[in-house]
């Protein structure tokens, strides 16, 4: 395989040949501040189905504003730094009588109004923040992100479920556009994917690949590539139990949590971590129906550090959105314990002058790096002998052995990567200039 100089992240098994006396091991976002509370007139106990997204020098965010006896509206706030969040006053739709709000949608596909911004180096100026709406799923597009229009009236996707938050974006990898959407199967909801060159004309809809997990109630998504390697995508599903009724005083059964997968196809996700990512927690409020969503929108908030959000207290008064942040690619590493172990990669090629790891060990811990050649054979220079103990938390630390850094005279050559760990994980690594 020919890494060339991407980032490569230890989410998954892809790069590893074997292993021993280590393991992945996902990592659970800390709580943050309450990023948005969803109080005014408009918005309400049933506001969900959110987006977050970096646009150049501001934060978006996107939401449906709902309470139970009102109508459902697309909202619309701002920040400078992806945790202070403003909600602007557009005067574009009236709300009973008044346009001093952020509703920026009014018409169909309120309910689930899913916006991107359109990467597409041949996407029009007009049309370069896209979204997908209602069900079946209609086709809207933005110069501004604010101000919306329908594309054309007749849907662009009809097969499905859509009673979630259906979203799409455009993959610079690979060219085209991704749809993820919910569907039922055998009375499961799961997770229907197409694709598109265009926006309007997709795919035939096909399932989502789990392998040989358990089938469980997927709610919504929240697929993305992920912006510092965008050739894998991470997803954040809403996990949904019906068969439970934790507070038995809320009119409605169910409890939820949000899950962690991935994918380098877009279709085959790895689910090899079946446990939470974000529990619910000791807030009661937060076992009740529906909460504890994944918004769609992975964002960097500060250095070393990245943030997602989650609903909150969904069908209560208090409904809300909270920030959660990991460290830099921190969503799951390879793991050692005090006893330590080692793994190998697949033989592999790469570009570049430098291996640069994202790791952390215990003060006793350490991080050992080999080079090894297409027969399995340490390189000399490169050999475990060579290479002294690292040790610390940094996001970018060169590996050196005793000759220097350099691997440059080994690019395009095929190689296998062997780390000895102790006490420590490896989030990432990559080759670079």
């Amino acid at each position: 395989m020919d890494i060339g100089s991407r980032l490569e992240l230890f989410v998954d098994d892809w790069l590893i040949e074997r292993m021993s006396g280590l393991a992945l091991e996902l990592h659970r976002p800390t709580p943050r501040e309450v990023a948005i509370s969803f109080d005014a007139p408009w918005e309400g106990e049933c506001s969900a189905y959110v987006t977050v997204m970096k646009d150049d020098d501001r934060y978006r965010m996107y939401y449906r504003g709902c309470h139970e006896k009102g109508p459902e509206v697309t909202c619309y706030a701002e920040s400078n730094d992806g945790i202070t969040w403003t909600k602007p006053s557009l005067r574009l739709h009236e709300f009973k009588g008044s346009k001093d709000n952020n509703i920026i949608w009014t018409g169909p596909g309120t309910h689930n109004f899913a916006p991107f911004k359109d990467t597409n180096p041949v996407a029009r100026s007009e049309q370069r923040y896209k979204a997908l709406a209602g069900g079946p799923l209609i086709a809207l597009a933005s110069a501004d992100g604010v101000h919306w229009a329908k594309i054309r009236e007749q849907p662009v996707i009809t097969k499905g479920a859509f009673d979630s938050q259906n979203l799409a974006f455009y993959d610079n990898t690979r060219g085209i556009y991704h749809a993820y959407f919910r569907g039922f199967k055998d009375g499961v909801r799961h997770i229907l994917h197409a694709t598109s060159t265009d926006f309007l004309n997709w795919t035939e809809p096909e399932w989502l690949d789990f392998g040989n997990t358990p089938l469980e109630h997927l709610y919504t998504n929240a697929t993305t590539p992920y912006f510092r390697a965008p050739h894998v995508f991470l997803a954040f599903p809403k996990r949904f139990v019906t068969s439970r009724h934790a507070i038995k005083e809320h009119p409605h059964p169910g409890v939820s949590d949000g899950v962690f997968m991935t994918s380098r196809d877009g279709v085959h996700f790895d689910r090899r971590f079946m446990e939470a990512f974000i529990r619910p927690g000791p807030d009661p409020n937060n076992w009740t129906q529906r909460s504890n969503m994944t918004a769609w929108g992975v964002v960097p908030t500060a250095p070393g550090e990245i943030s997602i959000y989650a609903s909150e207290h969904y069908y209560h008064p208090t409904c809300r959105l909270r920030r959660q942040t990991l460290r830099t690619d921190g969503f799951a590493s390879v793991h050692a314990t005090y006893a330590g172990g080692d793994f190998v990669s697949k033989p592999l090629t790469f570009q570049g002058k430098e291996l640069v790891m994202n790791y952390a060990t215990s003060a006793v811990g350490s991080i050992r790096v080999e080079l090894r050649d297409s027969y399995d054979k340490p390189i000399p220079g490169f050999a475990l002998n060579d290479a002294p103990e690292i040790y610390g938390d940094e996001l970018e630390r060169v590996v050196t052995w005793k000759a220097g850094s350099d691997v440059s005279k080994l690019s395009g050559q095929p190689v296998r990567l062997r780390f000895v760990m102790k006490d420590a994980d490896l989030y990432s690594i990559r080759f670079r200039p």
